[in-house]
């Protein structure tokens, strides 16, 4: 079936990449950007999409999503996340490799593809394992997982077995040209905590989880990367020490960027008094001083990305003891709401919050998307900024209904999102 010539008229459209904040049409010819401004010689448009006091962006890239298939489909699945997304305005999501099985094979890549090829919404990238099974020892077949389609490697949460085997791991990523995301955490340091350790914990009775468990980490992963040149990406930061140590050596040519999770920029450890467990996260919600070193961090351009951590419960896992339940929050429904959020309290200007979730984790995992440059895959975020709505579960799309948002004010509402020129989502115009 041939693609549909689209024409999205009078929006404002914003691509941080190519620096347009303008109100211009966009021409869409098989499944592409055919052209901004001016139509192309001989376009017909097969469907007209009326932007007029809308805003028209770049597909929503997010740098970490669990989808829960292969391995917890009681908690949700691909169809259901890939809707959700597309519903959000995202049109790329990318997986860790913790499924089960792990994503260390060339067949689970190829499972995850066939899965998302036939949701019909949203398309999924996978990070392969760095070691196998993400028992920290043996180095996966990085070569395999990238030639099936892995855009990077990773350990997940996962600790490896020495500083050795991470030397190791990084300099057969380098070989490959492979970006290594880091999740930076002391397992010593960390133990058992569900967290942050302080005045609080201690108040609580809570087992912690001391900002050094970040910063040693982040300091003995640096040197490493300094040490054997691969390119590595630090996820979801959570100190302000942290973001110096990162800022300190990108301004000193090191090959490494970070991002860090929305509800970190919102939430702080005080949240979690009333042991509320849809504020249990790992890594923990820091300090409000900590908070404010990462929002710092993300208009510095330090942080290069916002991701939404996306991790769907079912209810009965946030049902226990606080240390007992099951951290993580459902972050698809609200990462463009909560970005939009940011500029309304002045924390960013609007397209450099566009970008941080759009060209920036595109040039972190080096794929051809979050920009609207001609020839490109059309990908488009079409949204109301006056529009408001309420996150409750009921208008949220995901699986998931876990979050410490429930009953928040978002702004923002998604009209359409296309992906490859298809759309794969159209919301309510009321």
């Amino acid at each position: 079936m041939p693609e549909a010539n689209i024409k999205i008229s009078a929006g404002r459209l914003i691509d941080p990449r190519k620096q347009i904040d303008d109100l211009l049409d966009l021409y869409i010819a098989d499944g592409r950007i055919a052209a901004i401004g001016a139509a192309p010689d001989g376009f017909s448009a097969d469907i007209e999409l009326d932007a007029s006091g809308l805003v028209v962006i770049p597909g929503l890239i997010d740098l970490c999503a669990r989808l829960r298939e292969p391995g917890q489909e009681h908690k949700a699945s691909i169809d259901s996340e890939c809707q959700a997304a597309a519903a959000g305005g995202i049109t790329t999501l990318c997986c860790p490799p913790d499924t089960d099985p792990v994503i260390d094979t060339p067949a689970v890549v190829e499972l995850i593809r066939h899965r998302t090829q036939q949701a019909g919404a949203a398309r999924v990238v996978t990070l392969g394992a760095l070691t196998r099974g993400l028992r920290g020892e043996q180095l996966s077949e990085m070569a395999a997982l990238q030639q099936a389609g892995c855009v990077g490697v990773s350990n997940a949460l996962k600790p490896l077995a020495s500083t050795l085997v991470e030397r190791r791991a990084f300099e057969y990523a380098a070989t490959f040209g492979l970006t290594v995301f880091l999740y930076a955490d002391d397992a010593a340091l960390s133990a058992n905590g569900c967290i942050h350790e302080g005045q609080l914990s201690t108040r609580l009775g809570l087992p912690g989880i001391p900002q050094a468990a970040e910063t040693v980490a982040v300091a003995r992963d640096l040197a490493l990367i300094q040490q054997t040149g691969v390119r590595a990406h630090f996820c979801r930061l959570t100190t302000q020490h942290a973001v110096r140590m990162v800022a300190r050596a990108q301004f000193d040519g090191v090959p490494v960027s970070a991002d860090v999770a929305i509800p970190h920029l919102y939430l702080s450890e005080l949240d979690t008094i009333e042991f509320g467990a849809d504020y249990h996260f790992i890594p923990p919600l820091r300090t409000q001083e900590d908070r404010e070193g990462l929002r710092k961090g993300l208009i510095s351009g330090t942080l290069s990305a916002l991701c939404s951590d996306h991790q769907p419960h079912e209810p009965d896992a946030k049902l226990a003891p606080f240390p007992a339940t099951e951290p993580g929050a459902s972050g698809l429904d609200s990462l463009l709401s909560l970005t939009l959020k940011l500029v309304e309290e002045h924390q960013n200007l609007l397209p450099d919050a566009i970008a941080r979730v759009t060209s920036g984790p595109a040039r972190i995992l080096n794929i051809p998307y979050g920009d609207l440059a001609v020839g490109r895959a059309a990908d488009i975020c079409i949204f109301a900024p006056d529009e408001s709505w309420r996150l409750d579960e009921a208008s949220m799309n995901s699986q998931g209904k876990n979050t410490p948002f429930r009953g928040w004010e978002m702004p923002g509402r998604v009209r359409y999102t296309l992906r490859d020129g298809q759309i794969i989502f159209t919301g309510e115009t009321s």
